[in-house]
């Protein structure tokens, strides 16, 4: 069974990029333990090809060296908040429209040219001050992810309205002390829901 990672500085989290089966320190780290002890009789390949500061033009970009041709049967993506962030950075915007757009050929190409089952993972932003301005562009990129998971999806995870969630109980910064890259603890919570998604994927296997 071999599980693909991808998206942004969220799943790359500080991996070593010469080893594609290196998790780094973020959620993929955390739901391939779990997963193991779940199912210590299957045989998983875990990849992680996240990479920090990517927007979804970038996976475009990427699309056939590190989805297409390493044809997982479960691909991750977790993307979005560099296409709200570079906005504010860098005076570089990426639009709803334009955003759907990348988001489609990504999602269209690995339905055509894989067999992969696909899990979307909403991009969320914790309600810290410096990061308020964001969320107005942010929440355009999470109704479109909403809409595509609707129509490409096996799995989706709302990672936004989770948070929302978990701050009932812990301040925004326990779990992302930016509003974005999570903490060890906002991290497993990741992994959590994301076990719970998958395991349902490989008990139809």
């Amino acid at each position: 069974m071999k599980i693909l990672f991808q998206g942004d500085s969220i799943t790359d989290m500080g991996r070593n990029r010469a080893d594609i089966h290196n998790l780094g320190n973020g959620y993929p780290k955390f739901a391939a333990e779990y997963l193991e002890n779940m199912y210590p009789d299957m045989d998983f390949e875990f990849v992680n090809l996240g990479i920090s500061g990517n927007r979804t033009c970038d996976l475009v970009a990427r699309l056939q060296g590190d989805f297409i041709d390493i044809q997982p049967d479960i691909v991750s993506i977790l993307i979005g908040v560099n296409d709200t962030w570079r906005r504010f950075d860098s005076n570089d915007p990426t639009t709803a429209e334009q955003f759907e757009a990348n988001y489609r050929k990504v999602l269209t190409e690995i339905k055509e040219k894989t067999s992969a089952k696909i899990v979307i993972l909403e991009a969320f932003l914790l309600d810290v001050p410096e990061r308020e301005s964001y969320r107005e562009d942010l929440n355009e990129k999470i109704f479109v992810t909403r809409r595509l998971a609707r129509e490409f999806a096996d799995v989706y995870i709302p990672l936004d309205g989770l948070y929302a969630a978990a701050t009932l109980y812990e301040e925004p910064r326990y779990w992302a002390a930016d509003g974005v890259h999570p903490t060890d603890a906002g991290a497993e919570y990741i992994a959590d829901y994301y076990v719970d998604a998958v395991s349902s994927l490989i008990d139809e296997e």
